[in-house]
C-alpha cells in the first residue's frame, strides 16, 4: 500500500527542527522513527500515531481513529487518524506531538 506523500511531506516539516527523528519503510508505508520506536507514520492517506496503552481509550474517542489494525490483530497503543483528523495544521501538529509524546522515554 502507497502513503499519502503530501501527508508525509506535512509531517516531515513538523519534525524539521528535530534530529532524532529518521524515517523508515514500514507497513508498505512511511513510519517516523526516534531512535527504534516508530512516533508516527503514513499509511495510505491514514496518519498512524503511537499512543500507547493507557492513551488508547482517549485517542480512540476522538472523531476520525480507528485501532491500528494492519495485520488484523488491532495494537492497544496504536490507532489510525483519517484524512479529516488531519485536514488541519493544529490537528496535525496535535497528533504528530502525541506520538512523540508516546515514544519510550529513554529514546525520546
Amino acid at each position: 500500500m502507497a502513503f499519502d506523500d503530501v501527508l508525509a511531506d506535512r509531517v516531515r516539516t513538523i519534525l524539521a527542527t528535530r534530529e532524532d527523528v529518521s524515517e523508515r519503510k514500514m507497513f508498505g508505508g512511511l513510519a517516523f522513527m526516534v531512535g527504534d520506536h516508530m512516533a508516527c507514520g503514513v499509511l495510505g492517506p491514514d496518519l498512524i500515531v503511537r499512543v500507547g496503552p493507557e492513551g488508547a481509550d482517549e485517542a480512540l474517542a476522538q472523531p476520525h481513529t480507528r485501532p491500528f489494525d494492519f495485520t488484523g490483530r488491532p495494537s492497544r497503543g496504536t490507532v489510525y487518524v483519517a484524512p479529516e483528523g488531519t485536514a488541519t495544521a493544529g490537528q496535525l501538529q496535535s497528533w504528530v506531538g502525541r506520538g512523540l509524546r508516546n515514544v519510550p522515554k529513554e529514546m525520546s
